[in-house]
């Protein structure tokens, strides 16, 4: 049975960490009163026949009112809110002695007015802000519904198709108060400063010159009213579309807006009519893109709505184990009267939460799935994959399989002589090793990934909301276990064909193929678009890869960066992809020119881009994050990224030209590349050597008990970050092939990464060190022109 106290911590949102109940501190307060419970139970000992009789004779009504005992007990006095509090105070009064020590009692209902206060705060304000969220969502909803009616009408008024194909928006004719004699100075000067705000709220013009058809919302006050009761008049209220720039496809928008502002300035003065008349167009196109952001900004609030009633079960469980506890522990019955405070108290009773919850189910039902409330559902409660026993079999099956093809491939490797110093065949090394090591690697740090996992689970740090994952994207460990031992499998089995028939003496030309086939089929299966090999996993990496190569354009999520430090540390393996695909897209393999390559000059330069280009999207991630939060932190971690672009390219100008110059130039940029990451490592990504804190030069929560694990920890991420010094020293092992041996010291740098995964992860859980929100701020589509000034 999973303890309450692993289970409660589990649970929490990190954001929120400091709000949930200090559970830890009423335990160390329950503690004190424990041990001097103890001591005096040891000088007065009572048998227990004698225990037996007084708890059976106090059970009886006749012998005295159970309730009576427990009101007097203690008292809670609730104080109203105050005008510079938002909440209810609670104090506990003690009536009687509870305990022997009277003192430490106090201090435990102090402690526990305290937490309940802080519960009930916190509960009060995110209620507040969901609430105003909710209800701007429903102003934003009623304009998204008059829209779609009039596109709705538009088509039901029997226009042709090809009109239809010409231009699909429509045009709302917008009426305005205005005095019959205003001049046309005026009317100008309206209409440039309109645009002024269109342009500075970066959006696309919402007025195309090709529809003729009109569809007029008037009213007594000339004035344009919306369902939700809000009005727009055209001074300065023109209601417009924000498409927020967060992907390159909504800036390339704002660009083609810019391009065509001459036409706007153009049409516009057609578009006003003698009578005062504007016409404001939108397009089917910008009223998708405005329903998408809607239907995000629900999703994104009623995942925010239960978290507040994950927060407020959660609490409501840390009081009653708590209570139960401190029972157990003076023998009085304070339970049934502090839990009826709790029950009664703000964060438990209001239901406006819950209601708000049932309006966006049926929004979402009504408007995005179609009255499917099983498809609404499944958008926004998703439910997690059942795990299957089988997932189990298969990994021992493959897991056999792979060991037994990897002791032939080595078998055969080693008969053959393909990985001594210096083969016969060198053709195979140059060929057929980067094929092994590329995948070696991809996969090594695929089955690091499922071990985090595994320990992140173990440590209760919940890695799928800190990463974003939904259930129908996140894998498990097994399934994680499962992809690397069936790829392995097939990859050795693959391999040691290869190897076999080269053995046999088979055509060069026509074996040679078949690594390039293995890695064709991995990437088809990759960007297969049937349902199948773990699709929506496969395309949610997909769109990670493309927000870090497209860095900065992209707004960065934690997973993105989470991600492109992974990448940091597969430099080998991309430079391996870069030789493989150069090797068969030049036909290479077909000549037995393996020398190609190394030759072109093209190569040679791409080998530079390619050892500092994970470090480039790291760095312009960095960049991206201080243009939105603009923290200088972010700069600072940008540096570090810079340093280890120079380290990386003074490693490959070393290897192409071994100088005393360029040695020196790379053990100088190493070093501060180095320790300029370690400090990094420990001080911002694992939050460890605090001076002050509780665990000497530790922090001071810790998910492992055993304190040694982080000192050793860090020791070994030293000693790992010092691999570059191969480079220096030309270590390699006798008789073995210089490849094999960067294999080796790639392989300690993924296992380097593995182990940093779950230290950062840690802190992340604890501390939110990447000040992610828990629920995101989704800006929404429609606006008044000039609520942005």
């Amino acid at each position: 049975m999973v303890k309450f106290t692993k289970q409660f911590e589990g649970q929490l949102v990190p954001e929120w960490k400091d709000a949930f109940v200090d559970y830890s501190q009423l335990k160390k307060e329950l503690k004190k009163i424990h041990l001097l419970t103890n001591g005096v139970e040891n000088k007065h000992t009572e048998t227990s026949l004698i225990k037996t009789i007084k708890s059976s004779l106090g059970n009886l009504s006749l012998f005295g009112n159970k309730e009576r005992e427990h009101s007097r007990a203690i008292k809670v006095h609730r104080k109203l809110a105050s005008s510079g509090s938002n909440s209810d105070v609670y104090e506990t009064e003690l009536l009687e002695k509870v305990t022997d020590d009277t003192h430490a009692a106090k201090e435990f209902f102090t402690c526990l007015d305290t937490q309940l206060n802080k519960v009930n705060q916190f509960y009060k304000t995110k209620e507040k802000e969901f609430l105003e969220r909710g209800e701007c969502l429903k102003k934003q909803m009623e304009i998204l519904i008059e829209l779609k009616d009039a596109f709705k009408q538009k088509q039901a008024n029997g226009e042709s198709s090809q009109e239809s194909k010409e231009d699909d928006s429509i045009s709302c004719t917008i009426l305005c108060e205005e005095d019959s004699i205003r001049s046309r100075t005026e009317q100008t000067e309206l209409q440039e400063s309109c645009l002024e705000d269109l342009e500075n709220n970066g959006t696309e013009a919402l007025e195309s010159p090709r529809s003729e058809e009109q569809i007029k919302i008037n009213n007594e006050n000339s004035k344009l009213r919306t369902v939700s009761g809000r009005v727009f008049s055209c001074q300065g209220k023109n209601l417009t579309i924000k498409i927020p720039l967060t992907n390159p496809s909504r800036t390339f928008s704002a660009i083609s807006y810019m391009i065509k502002e001459d036409l706007i300035n153009q049409s516009s003065s057609k578009k006003s009519g003698p009578d005062g008349v504007n016409k404001l167009r939108i397009s089917k196109k910008k009223l998708s893109h405005a329903e998408k952001m809607i239907k995000g900004a629900l999703t994104e609030l009623y995942k925010g709505l239960n978290y507040l009633k994950t927060y407020r079960n959660l609490n409501m469980l840390a009081f009653m184990n708590i209570l139960k506890k401190f029972d157990k522990v003076t023998g009085k019955q304070i339970l049934p009267i502090y839990l009826k405070v709790v029950e009664s108290s703000y964060f438990n009773s209001s239901d406006k939460v819950i209601n708000l919850s049932d309006e966006v189910e049926e929004w979402f039902i009504k408007h995005f799935a179609g009255e499917n409330r099983r498809k609404a559902m499944k958008y926004l409660k998703p439910h997690h994959r059942k795990e299957s026993h089988s997932v189990t079999f298969f990994i021992g099956l493959f897991t056999g399989c792979f060991v037994a093809l990897l002791a032939g491939y080595i078998i055969v490797a080693h008969l053959t002589g393909m990985y001594r110093k210096y083969p016969e065949n060198t053709f195979y090394m140059e060929t057929a090793c980067p094929v092994l090591s590329m995948f070696g690697l991809l996969f090594l740090h695929l089955f690091l990934y499922g071990c985090n996992i595994f320990m992140w689970r173990k440590a209760r740090i919940n890695y799928s909301f800190i990463f974003e994952l939904g259930s129908e994207n996140e894998l498990k460990f097994r399934d994680v276990f499962l992809i690397c031992t069936a790829s392995m499998s097939v990859i050795t089995g693959v391999m040691f064909a290869h190897l076999s028939l080269l053995a046999k003496g088979y055509s060069f030309g026509q074996v040679q193929v078949i690594p390039g086939l293995l890695l064709l089929v991995f990437f088809l299966i990759l960007i297969c678009p049937l349902n199948i090999f773990y699709k929506s996993s496969r395309y949610r990496l997909i769109s990670v890869i493309r927000n870090i190569v497209f860095s900065p354009l992209y707004k960065v999520l934690m997973l993105d960066f989470f991600m492109a430090d992974q990448l940091c540390s597969q430099v080998p393996m991309l430079r391996n992809l870069e030789y493989i695909a150069c090797y068969y897209i030049t036909g290479s393999y077909a000549t037995q020119d393996y020398g190609y390559c190394m030759r072109v000059k093209y190569y040679r330069d791409l080998a530079y881009a390619v050892s500092f280009l994970p470090y480039y999207w790291r760095a312009m991630q960095c960049a991206r994050r201080w243009f939105d939060e603009g923290e200088t932190s972010h700069l600072v971690n940008l540096g570090k990224y810079v340093s280890a672009m120079l380290a990386a390219g003074t490693k490959v100008a070393y290897e192409k030209e071994r100088s005393i110059g360029w040695l020196c130039l790379v053990v100088a940029m190493s070093s501060i590349a180095t320790i300029y990451q370690l400090y990094w490592d420990f001080v911002k990504d694992w939050g460890l050597l605090q001076r002050n804190s509780n665990n000497p030069w530790l922090r001071n929560q810790l998910m492992l008990r055993q304190k040694y694990i982080y000192y050793f920890s860090m020791v070994l991420n030293l000693v790992l970050r010092l691999a570059w010094l191969q480079t220096v020293l030309h270590s390699s092992f006798e008789h073995v092939d210089y490849r094999v041996t960067g294999l080796f010291l790639a392989a300690l740098e993924v296992i380097r990464r593995g182990h940093w995964n779950f230290y950062r992860l840690e802190n992340e859980h604890l501390n939110n060190a990447g000040k992610f929100r828990a629920v995101k701020t989704v800006p929404l589509p429609f606006r008044e022109v000039d609520e942005e000034d």
